[in-house]
């Protein structure tokens, strides 16, 4: 049986706490974000302990530094699904380019606008 263990840190011991994971040889899971009921900003990086999950959540923080540089496209896709999502920062992250939202469909960072169909429609055709 899998079991979970949350353990709050703060945004300076994200990348200690990446580096120690990796030398101990334990996977990025998941990198994941949302909004606490407060509306703070939650971020939690989920490393691999056997049949344990260490969740490391850092609350209250928009802008973090990617681990990128240290768990490469497994930290980087998940930064940047985050921050085209809900517009967090990670610091030292590419986002020169979407994942998968057209430029048409953001009004800001992170804020998606809902469209009726036939509208998009006639938008992208006079573009």
């Amino acid at each position: 049986m899998q079991t979970n263990t949350k353990i709050v840190i703060t945004k300076e011991e994200i990348l200690p706490t990446a580096e120690k994971m990796r030398a101990e040889g334990r996977l990025l899971i998941m990198i994941h974000g949302d909004l606490n009921k407060e509306g703070q900003p939650v971020i939690c990086y989920d490393y691999s302990n056997g049949p344990e999950v260490l969740s490391y959540e850092v609350v209250g923080e928009d802008t973090v530094p990617s681990i990128g540089g240290i768990y490469s496209a497994a930290a980087e896709w998940a930064e940047r699904e985050i921050n085209e999502l809900l517009g967090f920062t990670f610091e030292g992250l590419d986002t020169s380019e979407r994942l998968f939202m057209p430029d048409n469909l953001l009004d800001g960072q992170g804020q998606i606008l809902v469209t009726p169909i036939n509208v998009l429609r006639e938008k992208n055709q006079l573009e």
